[in-house]
């Protein structure tokens, strides 16, 4: 797929010496979901506010289209949306004149069928009528959504767009997404919460401390750095893993019942088999097993943690 955003060397240093980004180099794809990951303060925010040109960068250069950010920035932003991480303070101007307003300030002219679709697909049609400081927070939050589509833009950024939202609402947004990306827009997120990431995205990037530690497609980010752990259930408690198992690595768990093999994905032997007999030798007797392969969560915690 061709690239529609297209970061080089992006460095952000604030006026106390604060290096919020630093040299940073990402590529989106046009039509992907691509999601970045990072604890707070690693820097996601000031990333998304350079590319939509709220914030400027100390270093570096991003292209959108093959435009540039800063010499040609009505031409880029025109195609961003973004729904920022803050709820807007409240307002009395109904849903849909907020809506028809911010397609307005992008220069495009009054497209009724537009807005509605756009209001229906976030399950808004029934409150266009309703002053916005009248809505739950998560109403609010998918006015932001609503806002940010009306100017039909290609790039849409939603940087913790569930936060603080129910199960239910996340779920409905996890829908206006995918239904977004069959629509050929291409989406960026933010978000804390994993699942999120691992249901949506097609590539992950991982950033902290103002570096990008990886980027990968998200189903090899898993093969590759995911683990795979085998539990044993005891037929009897055990005192201590006997010596002879110690090159397994095996955790015993606190009730001293069950055993944790941890193995590689990658690797050409798992080494189960081994094992098995090994604890037959040992006369360690287990009842019942069962395997678990680690989630997207576990392997964000773990290159935050070692910084690959």
């Amino acid at each position: 797929m061709p690239t529609i955003i297209d970061i080089q060397g992006l460095t952000k240093t604030y006026a106390g010496g604060f290096e919020a980004l630093k040299s940073v180099d990402l590529q989106i794809n046009e039509g992907e979901i691509f999601a970045l990951l990072g604890p707070n303060g690693a820097g996601k925010t000031t990333l998304i506010n350079i590319v939509c040109g709220i914030v400027n960068p100390t270093a570096g250069r991003v292209l959108v289209g093959g435009h540039d950010i800063v010499t040609e920035f009505r031409e880029t932003r025109a195609r961003i949306g973004l729904v920022p991480q803050e709820l807007p303070t409240e307002s009395f101007e109904t849903v849909w004149n907020t809506c028809r307003f911010s397609r307005g300030l992008f220069g495009k002219g009054a497209d009724a069928a537009h807005l509605e679709k756009v209001l229906r697909s976030v399950s808004l049609w029934d409150k266009k009528d309703s002053p916005c400081m009248q809505l739950s927070g998560g109403m609010k939050r998918r006015v932001l959504i609503a806002k940010a589509l009306a100017h039909e833009p290609e790039i849409l950024f939603l940087d913790e767009p569930t936060a603080g939202v129910d199960v239910e609402l996340r779920q409905d947004m996890w829908g206006v997404v995918k239904d977004l990306r069959a629509e050929g827009v291409t989406v960026i997120l933010t978000t804390h919460y994993i699942e999120e990431a691992e249901q949506l995205a097609e590539r992950v990037g991982v950033i902290n401390h103002g570096e990008i530690i990886v980027v990968e497609e998200k189903d090899r980010l898993m093969r590759e750095l995911g683990k795979k752990q085998l539990t044993l259930h005891l037929y009897d408690e055990l005192g201590a893993v006997p010596s002879m198992l110690d090159n397994y690595g095996l955790e015993l768990s606190d009730d001293r019942f069950e055993l944790t093999y941890t193995y590689d994905t990658k690797g050409e032997h798992t080494g189960i088999t081994d094992l098995i007999k090994d604890l037959r030798d040992a006369g360690i007797r287990f009842n019942d097993l069962q395997t678990s392969q680690s989630s997207l969560e576990d392997i964000f915690v773990d290159l935050v943690n070692t910084g690959r």
